[in-house]
C-alpha cells in the first residue's frame, strides 16, 4: 500500500489501533519523522525508570488525539517509531545493577579493585551504546529522514549530537532543563547523565548552547559555564521567574533566548525542565520549571525566526508505579515536538 493510500484509508479521528506509535500507519519508509527509542538509564544518581520511558510512552501514544493547531494535518507528513531494542534494555539493567554496585561502594568509602573493575565495565557499555546511537541515527539521516530521540536518561543524545556533527559545520543546542548537566564525568562515569553538556561541548561543531530553566546546580558547573567564555549561555530558572514577576513578558524572554542562537539549532528537551506536577516520577524531579505550553511556545517561535531545527530528543520520562501520567504528558510533548520539527523543515 502507498503512502497517499494509507492516508485516504486512515481515520484520524478513529480509534488508535495497532502496535504503532499513536495509532499511525505509517513505516519507517514511508514516515518522514523517524523516533529513535532508547531505552538506557545505566549512570542515574537518583530514581529509576527512564529506560521505560519509551515503550510507556508509546503506549500512552494511543490515547493522544491527532490534531496540532499549530500544524494542520500533521499526521499526513508520516510519524514512525522504530521498534525499541530489548537487548539494549537488558543491557541498561545489568549494567544499572553494576552501577548500583559501584555507588554503593563510593557512598560507605569501599572502595577497591574490584570497584575500579566494575566502573571500567561500566564506562566501557556506556561507550557502546553511544556509538549505537550514533550508528543508527546516521542511517536514518542518511535515508533523509528527520529524526527525534526519545530516552532513557539524558545520557542518550550524545551519539545523535555525534551523527549531526558529521553533517553539519556548525549548530547549537537548546536545552530544556532543571540541570545544568556540565559536571565533568559525573561520580567516574564518563557518559553520565549529568555530564552530556560537557560531553556536547567537546564537540567543536557545536557552536552555542542556550540553557533554559536550569535550577539545579553546583559550583563546578557554574564555573564551567564562565569558563566557556560566552559559548554557554544560562537562563536560571530563579531569573527568569523574577523577570516576570517584575513585567518582563515571555514573549520578551523568549525573543531574548532564541537570539543567542545560530541558524541551525538542536533541542534538547529533558522532560524534568517542567514543573515536577507533570513528570512527579522523573528520574531527578526538582521543584520550579515550566509548563508545557510555555516551552512549546518557545519552540514555535524558534521555528518562526528563520532558524533550522536540525534534530531533537526527549528525556528522563519515566513511567510511575500506579499511574502513565509522566508517559502521558511525555507522549503529547513528543508529538508536538515531531510535528513542529517536521513543519519547520517543509515535510508537511
Amino acid at each position: 500500500m502507498t503512502k497517499e493510500e494509507k492516508i485516504v484509508q486512515f481515520d484520524p479521528n478513529g480509534l488508535a489501533t495497532g502496535d504503532r506509535i499513536y495509532g499511525l500507519p505509517f513505516n519507517s519508509k514511508d514516515a518522514e519523522v523517524v523516533i529513535f527509542p532508547v531505552p538506557w538509564e545505566v549512570t542515574v544518581s537518583y530514581s529509576g525508570g527512564t529506560a521505560l520511558g519509551p515503550e510507556a510512552v508509546l503506549e500512552a501514544s494511543k490515547q493522544v488525539d491527532l490534531y496540532d493547531p499549530y500544524v494542520r494535518d500533521a499526521w499526513k507528513m508520516g510519524l514512525y517509531m522504530a521498534k525499541i531494542d530489548t537487548k539494549w534494555k537488558e543491557r541498561s539493567d545489568k549494567y544499572r545493577e553494576k552501577a548500583v554496585a559501584y555507588l554503593g561502594a563510593l557512598e560507605t568509602g569501599h572502595e577497591d579493585n574490584k570497584t575500579a573493575e566494575l566502573l571500567e565495565k561500566i564506562n566501557h557499555a556506556t561507550h557502546k551504546m553511544v556509538k549505537w546511537v550514533q550508528e543508527s541515527t546516521s542511517e536514518y539521516l542518511d535515508k533523509d529522514k528527520l529524526v527525534v530521540l526519545l530516552g532513557g536518561d539524558h545520557s542518550t543524545p550524545l551519539g545523535y549530537l555525534k551523527a549531526l556533527a558529521e553533517r553539519h559545520r556548525s549548530f547549537g543546542i537548546l536545552q530544556i532543563d532543571a540541570h545544568a548537566d556540565l559536571r565533568d564525568a559525573y561520580e567516574g562515569f564518563d557518559y553520565s547523565h549529568a555530564s552530556i553538556m560537557t560531553n556536547a561541548l567537546k564537540e567543536e561543531r557545536i557552536s552555542k548552547l542556550v540553557q533554559v530553566g536550569i535550577r539545579d546546580y553546583c559550583e563546578e558547573e557554574v564555573d564551567a559555564i564562565a569558563a566557556q567564555n560566552g559559548r554557554v549561555v544560562t537562563y536560571f530558572d530563579r531569573d527568569l521567574k523574577r523577570a516576570k514577576f517584575e513585567g518582563k513578558t515571555w514573549k520578551e524572554q523568549v525573543e531574548e533566548i532564541i537570539e543567542h542562537l545560530p541558524s541551525k539549532v538542536y533541542i534538547s528537551f529533558d522532560i524534568d525542565g517542567l514543573d515536577p506536577k507533570l513528570c512527579p516520577n522523573t528520574g531527578t524531579p526538582v521543584a520550579g520549571g515550566f509548563d508545557v505550553e510555555e516551552v512549546l511556545y518557545l519552540f514555535e517561535r524558534l521555528s518562526e525566526s528563520g532558524r533550522t531545527i536540525i534534530g531533537m530528543d526527549l528525556n528522563e520520562v519515566a513511567p510511575g508505579p500506579h499511574d502513565d501520567w509522566d508517559a502521558n504528558v511525555g507522549a503529547r510533548i513528543l508529538y508536538r515536538m515531531c510535528n513542529l520539527l517536521g513543519k519547520n523543515n517543509g515535510r508537511i
